[in-house]
């Protein structure tokens, strides 16, 4: 009996996927007051693009891949996150 032949699996270069910015076509984007932030992270674990990471001064924000979605400002307890229409 021979052994069973596997697909070959594609595989794609972490530069074809995620790799370009998609901030030109984000129409609100997260603001943070950090006077209000209680570093409570939140934020960062429900980031679904993972673009805001810790820091001592708060939370970061990549916005060169922030969609704008405004699950951050949803979940932030504090209210310390705000969806400002991009470009203001």
């Amino acid at each position: 009996m021979s052994k069973p032949e596997y697909p070959e699996i594609p595989t794609i270069s972490i530069r074809e996927v995620g790799a370009d910015p998609v901030s030109s076509w984000r129409l609100f984007k997260p603001v943070i007051d950090y006077e209000k932030c209680r570093k409570c992270w939140l934020c960062v674990e429900y980031c679904p693009e993972g673009v805001i990471s810790k820091s001592d001064e708060g939370p970061v924000i990549d916005y060169r891949f922030c969609k704008g979605c405004g699950v951050c400002a949803n979940e932030c307890p504090a209210g310390a996150i705000k969806m400002v229409k991009e470009g203001v």
